[in-house]
């Protein structure tokens, strides 16, 4: 499920990784069915991770200053705004 040719967007990943949490919380599902669960989420797990990291290395790549330094300070905002 995590790969280069994903096209889905953050933001839908995370609601079906949302969707299928509240399933497995449920209790409602039968093993085998909360095991592939559960293996979906880990690949919309996955995904994400590829997906924010590549973000951060877009931010990164387009906050060096004149002398090729990455200002970190401008990633640690974002972090710190949630987005």
């Amino acid at each position: 499920m995590a790969n280069d040719t994903d096209t889905r967007r953050f933001e839908d990943a995370m609601h079906e990784l949302e969707t299928l949490v509240a399933r497995l919380e449920s209790g409602d599902l039968a093993l085998e069915d909360a095991l592939a669960a559960f293996e979906q989420g880990i690949g919309l797990v996955r995904l994400l991770n590829e997906k924010l990291n590549h973000a951060e290395q877009r931010v990164e790549i387009l906050t060096r200053d004149a002398e090729g330094a990455i200002r970190l300070q401008i990633v640690d905002k974002l972090k710190d705004d949630g987005s």
